[in-house]
């Protein structure tokens, strides 16, 4: 058995692990019963990654079959969905100036970003639906924007609490020891600025257009049979 090590620079492991077996298989010859394996940290990555990805589909759908119960209807799902372009807008830019490499800490900065987006988005629904279920309020533009002034500050308060949080480890991104969380904190960190400017702005605007909010069934069809009785008497 021969080991040969290497230190990675300039690239991520998995996409040097990728081109060097491209290399190798293309001008190695190899002897009869000689094999090469990746090991050490190209190896956990990938399995890492493979697990990560996984696990990830298994909850957005168990996620998403949640939010389609609670929100009770597939417009204002998708409003509440709509919110991880948003952040995802960020993200992507914020790795890309940083390197452009999307490892292991990337991922879970993208996972915890979205449950971040989420969650605002689901903040600014909801308190569209109590407006209008529980206040009586008329779904329309002065509820859009009572709605997105109301929950401008948590939006905000999270946002701003939650960059200061992770800003160390941004700053701090290529110390050693910090292969995880420095890239993690730097997409969290350019998605929640894309997230926090558009979501106030863009998701009312959306809601406005195409979202469904109406007042319970009872009250629904007691403001009918009074707005058919008036019509009746007069």
């Amino acid at each position: 058995m021969q080991t040969v090590t290497a230190n990675v620079i300039g690239t991520d492991v998995v996409s040097f692990v990728r081109a060097a077996n491209a290399m190798i298989g293309s001008k190695v010859q190899l002897p009869s019963g000689t094999y090469i394996q990746f090991a050490g940290a190209a190896e956990a990555q990938s399995r890492s990654q493979r697990d990560l990805i996984v696990n990830s589909l298994i909850a957005a759908i168990g996620i998403v079959l949640l939010l389609s119960v609670v929100t009770r209807n597939w417009r204002n799902l998708l409003l509440v969905l709509a919110n991880l372009p948003f952040a995802l807008v960020g993200g992507v830019q914020a790795l890309f100036a940083t390197g452009g490499l999307l490892t292991l800490g990337g991922m879970v900065g993208f996972i915890t970003l979205f449950g971040i987006s989420l969650r605002n988005s689901i903040l600014m629904i909801a308190h569209y639906e109590h407006l209008v279920e529980v206040e009586g309020r008329q779904w329309g533009l002065e509820a859009a924007i009572a709605g997105a002034a109301n929950r401008l500050t948590p939006i905000l308060m999270t946002s701003i609490v939650t960059r200061l949080g992770i800003l160390p480890l941004a700053i701090g991104m290529n110390e050693p020891g910090r292969e995880i969380q420095g890239p993690m904190a730097i997409v969290i960190l350019g998605g929640l600025v894309t997230s926090m400017a558009l979501n106030p702005l863009v998701l009312p605007t959306l809601a406005l257009r195409y979202g469904r909010f109406e007042p319970p069934p009872d009250e629904f069809a007691r403001s009918t049979s009074l707005s058919r009785e008036s019509e009746a008497a007069e």
